[in-house]
């Protein structure tokens, strides 16, 4: 089949989550022989910034990690959409995206009836943006992939598309996995972004509180720390490091003993059940995870068995010193929540329910 791929970028993680899980699609599909073309803005917020802060040489390593990958870069105002997808088959559309394009592209679908094509939202701008999510035309569209329960349902209760399926994130498997290595570098690693303030307290209350009170050796990647929060982490005594690969986390991984998910507000009060992409990452890579409160709604995972929950931050500081002093605790954690992935949750197992999606809408 051939599959057109509308995203806000493949080749930059910067501050851009979904590129994760776009890799271990497109790496999917190519490896079962199917033809994919991904497009993406060439003035792209995320990897305009990528640039900016590390140069080409980031694109560079980006090829090296994921030789089979490659974006098309085009400019909506010179585009020919409906050249471009003459011989698509399939076509998924990311919520981030120009909302022209995302009408542009139905308009096509609704005119030529030649492909499917599927909205495919990541994001919580249906709760905390709803006007801008009502002022998208989803008519044409095939269907809304939604990457949670409660998403889904949303979509189906306001009548905005035809039909909405559950299609959760997961670990690409391929780069994800545990990497055995004897060189340690501290207690706790923690790889997330600090972001509009969307979770600053509960990042004081359950990752810098804890270490500073334990006295751990910790280091925390990421990006948009402002000063006041590298302020803060470095009278913690933890080390800021800064934007990391996405594809160098698991090396990163292997030298901790643990780490922690601490997800956004929006998630936990609006959308619950869904987890971050970095919950399915931390679990293939076979290190330990405590998650700060979050409902697993959708029963994705084995709470107790896969990832540990502190309600508190005093809990979470137990937990933390816990795992620390019994390794045997820590391994037993790690090999449940790598089982759960490898048994339910690769980009494998998103693929064969995409093809499920597809038996579904099949175009006579």
């Amino acid at each position: 089949m051939n599959f057109a791929l509308f995203y806000h970028s493949l080749v930059s993680d910067w501050n851009h989550g979904n590129a994760h899980f776009l890799r271990g699609i497109v790496t999917q599909l190519l490896a079962r022989g199917h033809r994919v073309s991904v497009y993406e803005p060439k003035d792209g917020w995320s990897l305009s910034r990528l640039l900016e802060e590390h140069g080409q040489g980031s694109l560079t390593r980006f090829r090296a990690a994921y030789p089979g990958l490659e974006s098309i870069r085009y400019d909506l105002d010179s585009i020919d959409l409906a050249g471009t997808l003459q011989s698509a088959d399939v076509v998924l559309v990311h919520e981030w995206n120009d909302p022209r394009l995302i009408q542009r592209l139905g308009e096509i679908r609704a005119s030529t009836g030649r492909f499917r094509l599927f909205f495919h939202d990541t994001h919580h701008r249906v709760v905390t943006d709803p006007a801008q999510m009502d002022a998208l035309n989803l008519g044409p569209y095939d269907g809304v992939l939604a990457y949670g329960r409660v998403l889904r349902e949303l979509y189906c209760n306001s009548g905005r598309v035809r039909r909405a399926w559950i299609w959760h994130e997961a670990a690409d498997t391929r780069v994800f996995r545990p990497i055995p290595t004897d060189a340690a570098a501290g207690d706790l690693v923690w790889v997330g972004n600090w972001g509009d303030e969307e979770r600053t307290e509960e990042l004081r209350e359950f990752l810098i509180e804890p270490i500073r009170a334990l006295g751990l050796k910790a280091a925390v990647y990421g990006v948009r720390y402002p000063a006041q929060a590298q302020r803060e982490l470095a009278a913690a005594g933890i080390e800021y490091r800064g934007w990391l690969p996405n594809f160098d986390v698991p090396s990163v991984f292997a030298r901790y003993r643990l780490t922690v998910h601490i997800p956004r507000r929006p998630y936990v009060k609006a959308l619950p059940g869904i987890p971050t992409i970095r919950v399915f990452e931390a679990l293939a890579c076979g290190i330990p995870l405590v998650c700060s409160p979050w409902e697993d709604a959708e029963d994705l995972f084995r709470p107790g068995l896969d990832y540990l929950t502190a309600t508190t931050g005093k809990e979470m500081r137990r937990l933390l010193q816990r795992l620390l002093n019994d390794p045997e605790q820590r391994r037993a954690l790690a090999q449940h929540g790598l089982a759960t992935i490898q048994a339910r949750h690769t980009c494998a197992h998103r693929v064969d329910e995409l093809f499920a999606i597809l038996a579904e809408t099949r175009i006579d």
